[in-house]
């Protein structure tokens, strides 16, 4: 089977986590609008991930599409179906990551600290190790936080298996939503192909996710 650019995109991340520099930072020139490898990253806002970096991207290879989590939501969709139809991406490439935000705390528990709840806030503090300032105001938006699912843990706690598979559950989710998107073709000639990854902070590297699998409970 011949290699897909991701999987060039992988051998550049192992040269990455050995320490070798591959993303040239000097401005490339005029480029066209299309990004060049057709491939779309949707990645976490994380400051330890850098995208271009760890990937090996250059300067008009593909579109970055970042957020708290990585996290497939409506916005990441929208740009997602504007990158595929109109710039001509066939190649998504899905990335959370070990020690993640998005893993200490909940929806609820973050809106109702953020509305006043003293007990959240004390849970949110020894989270954090930060004081939590609460607005004392309720909000209609964001709708959603879209926190991990499953048992929280201490901001940048260490890797453990329990948070790495809530790691990848949403992985899958982020999988799932876009394969069974309407607007985002999976056959035919005009199709997408999505992998998705955890990048191991500590080590640099990235660990595919196998998918179909386990996406976790709502409990």
């Amino acid at each position: 089977m011949a290699k897909s650019t991701t999987d060039e995109y992988l051998a550049n991340n192992r040269q990455y986590a050995e320490g070798h520099a591959l993303h040239k930072p000097a401005y490339p020139g005029k480029q066209p609008i299309q990004p060049a490898r057709r491939v779309a990253v949707v990645a976490c806002m994380d400051a330890r991930l850098d995208v271009e970096d760890l990937l090996g991207l250059q300067t008009g290879d593909a579109h970055i599409i970042r957020n708290a989590g990585g996290v497939v939501t409506d916005d990441a969709i929208r740009c997602l179906v504007i990158s595929h139809h109109l710039l001509d991406t066939n190649e998504i490439i899905l990335i959370h990551h070990t020690r993640c935000g998005m893993l200490a705390f909940t929806d609820d528990l973050l809106k109702t600290g953020l509305e006043g709840d003293p007990a959240a806030e004390k849970l949110l503090g020894q989270a954090t190790n930060r004081a939590f300032k609460s607005c004392q105001k309720c909000a209609s938006t964001p709708a959603q936080f879209h926190a991990f699912r499953g048992a929280i843990e201490p901001l940048d706690a260490p890797r453990s298996a329990a948070s790495t598979e809530r790691l990848q559950w949403d992985v899958r989710r982020g999988m799932s939503s876009i394969l069974n998107h309407p607007w985002l073709p999976t056959s035919g000639p005009d199709a997408v192909t999505v992998r998705g990854f955890v990048y191991d902070v500590d080590t640099g590297l990235l660990e595919e996710v196998a998918y179909p699998g386990p996406m976790g409970s709502f409990g």
